[in-house]
């Protein structure tokens, strides 16, 4: 088969490799399209959980094309995506190899169709949505009123939509990118915040514009900066849920914050548990995934995606792959 082979840091290679095949348990999968992440970049520029050469690519959609022994084979041939946890506890696309190859395999257990009225295309945002509902399941909201989203990546664009269709009546989400913030309140953000053109304190200035202290605060940026932002504007009993990627960075805040206010901090990492619901949303078409979607390529155009991204066009919010047949 082909495959996209990260060989060394920093170096994809398009490569011919041994097709993989299903074992007990498991289904092989027929690679439609994967997505292109921020966190496929960081792997791609050294992370200790890849082992090269390495085939990454977690945000997939598919087709099943083959069972391994004990598996229904009324499987063969469903349109699908799946939750990438596997049974040792690696992943489909990090210590597991994943969609950036035409054929990769996973756990039968995982699988879930893709419903016919989602195209394969948007159909790979169904990992960053389960990613974005099972995060606000652990956010534990006492109260809609109100939420604050740090962060414009597509976790805290989908967040938006998510928050909207949960029924939260004023979503506030602050962002560095213009055609991202017209996105924000193209899926029901009620304001978008440049926070470049904030001069002074990025969480006092928010607050001076909402006029109140917010209930719920979503930081999906991964910037130090906002996380202590997200601190600074959250309401009594607030709750705050933690859900971008900070590397090594390490936190310098007053602790009486959290003791005064009496705030809730929740971490959220991956998607489990949450596949059944957010394929359900995207079938029933509650959340508009294709409107994420700004750039698509074929497979052996691939590095046009990556030149698109690593050049900063401001158009990108996600970048997908399609596998020729």
């Amino acid at each position: 088969m082909r495959a996209i082979v990260l060989t060394a840091t920093n170096t994809l290679d398009f490569c011919e490799v041994l097709t993989p095949i299903a074992g007990p348990g498991e289904v092989l999968i027929k690679t439609a399209a994967f997505g292109i992440c921020a966190t496929d970049l960081e792997m791609i520029a050294g992370d200790p959980r890849v082992k090269l050469p390495a085939i990454l690519g977690h945000e997939w959609s598919g087709i099943a094309a083959e069972v391994g022994e004990g598996v229904d084979h009324s499987l063969v041939g469903m349109r699908c995506v799946a939750e990438n946890i596997r049974r040792d506890g690696g992943e489909v696309g990090f210590e597991h190899p994943g969609a950036y190859g035409e054929y990769f395999v996973t756990d039968a257990a995982n699988v879930h169709s893709l419903p016919e009225q989602v195209p394969f295309v948007p159909g790979v945002l169904l990992e960053p949505l389960a990613v974005c509902l099972r995060g606000v399941r652990r956010l534990q909201a006492t109260s809609q009123d109100n939420a604050l989203i740090f962060g414009d990546g597509p976790i805290g664009l989908l967040s938006v939509a998510l928050l909207k269709h949960c029924g939260y009546r004023d979503i506030w989400l602050a962002g560095g990118r213009t055609h991202r913030l017209g996105m924000a309140e193209e899926l029901g953000a009620s304001r978008a915040i440049n926070y470049h053109t904030i001069q002074d304190d990025l969480g006092e200035s928010i607050l001076r514009e909402h006029g109140s202290r917010f209930n719920n605060v979503i930081e999906a940026s991964g910037s130090g900066k906002a996380m202590q932002a997200s601190l600074d504007v959250a309401g009594k009993d607030g709750h705050i849920l933690v859900i971008g990627d900070y590397g090594k960075a390490r936190a310098d805040f007053r602790w009486n914050q959290i003791l005064h206010y009496e705030l809730h901090i929740i971490g959220s990492n991956a998607s489990q548990y949450a596949w059944e619901e957010a394929v359900q949303l995207a079938g029933e078409g509650k959340i508009p995934l294709e409107k994420l979607v700004t750039h698509r390529f074929s497979a052996s155009d691939y590095q046009k995606g990556f030149e698109i991204i690593n050049g900063r066009d401001p158009s990108v919010i996600k970048v997908v792959v399609e596998w020729d047949e």
